[in-house]
C-alpha cells in the first residue's frame, strides 16, 4: 500500500499523483492520511484504484469518479461523489447535502445519514443509505436506485422521472408526481442485490417502493396545481 499525507503535500499533489497512476500499474491501493476536511479530495480518478481516506472530507470528494473504489473513514461534506460515472464511493459516517448529485453510474454507500437533496438529478447511480435522508432527496431523479434504510424527509422524489426509490422507514411527505408503487418480485430481487452489495442486513420485504406517477412529463394545465 502507498501512503500520501495530505497535510504534507496538499490536495492538488495528491489528486495529480492518483490520476497519473498507469492503468497497468501494480500500485493499486493508496491511503490518504490527514485529510483534515479539505475539499475535492480524490476527484476525477480515472482508473481501478482502491483509495482509503483516513478521516473526514469536505466538499465534492470522489467527484467524477470513474472505476476507482474510494472509502472515506469518516464523514463527508457537500456534493459527495457528484457526477460519478462508475466505481464505488463508500462513506463510513454521514454525508452532507447533495450526495450523489447528477451521478451517472457506480455505487454510493453512506453507512450513516445523508442530508438534503441526496441523489438530486441522479442519472443511473445506485445509492444506499444506512440511515435517513433529508428533504428533497431524489429531486428530479432520472434513473437509478435510491435505497433508504431509515426515514425520508419532506418532498421525497419531487418531480421524479424513472428512478426507483426504496424506503424502509417513514416517507410521509412525497414530492410532486411521486407516489407509492407496488413492490413486485423483480423489485425485491434488485433490492436484495443492492443491500448485499452495500453490506446492509435488512429484509427487502420491509421496504416500500416509490416512483413517478408520470403526470409531469409534459405540461398539462389540468395538473398545473401539482407543479
Amino acid at each position: 500500500m502507498n501512503e500520501l499525507d495530505l497535510k504534507a503535500v496538499g490536495v492538488t499533489a495528491i489528486n495529480q499523483t492518483l490520476y497519473k497512476v498507469p492503468k497497468d500499474s501494480n500500485e493499486r491501493h493508496w491511503m490518504i492520511r490527514n485529510p483534515m476536511g479539505q475539499h475535492a479530495i480524490a476527484c476525477g480518478l480515472d482508473g481501478p484504484l482502491a483509495v482509503d481516506i483516513m478521516g473526514h472530507v469536505g466538499f465534492y470528494c470522489g467527484g467524477m469518479n470513474k472505476e476507482a473504489e474510494i472509502t472515506i473513514h469518516g464523514h463527508a461534506g457537500v456534493g459527495l461523489a457528484e457526477n460519478m460515472m462508475s466505481g464505488v464511493v463508500w462513506v463510513k459516517g454521514n454525508a452532507s447535502e447533495s450526495a450523489g448529485a447528477t451521478a451517472n453510474g457506480g455505487l454510493l454507500v453512506i453507512e450513516g445519514d445523508a442530508s438534503s437533496r441526496c441523489g438530486i438529478s441522479m442519472k443511473g447511480v445506485d445509492i444506499v443509505v444506512g440511515g435517513s435522508v433529508g428533504h428533497m432527496s431524489a429531486f428530479m431523479a432520472q434513473r437509478g436506485n435510491l435505497v433508504v434504510c431509515g426515514d425520508a424527509g419532506e418532498a421525497l422524489g419531487d418531480s421524479i422521472y424513472e428512478a426507483r426509490l426504496y424506503v424502509k422507514g417513514r416517507a410521509d411527505n412525497l414530492g410532486a408526481d411521486c407516489i407509492e408503487k407496488d413492490m413486485r418480485a423483480e423489485h425485491l430481487e434488485d433490492l436484495a442485490k443492492l443491500l448485499e452489495r452495500a453490506k446492509m442486513k435488512h429484509r427487502p420485504q420491509d421496504f416500500r417502493r416509490y416512483g413517478s406517477a408520470r403526470k409531469l412529463y409534459n405540461f398539462n394545465v389540468d395538473h398545473a396545481d401539482a407543479y
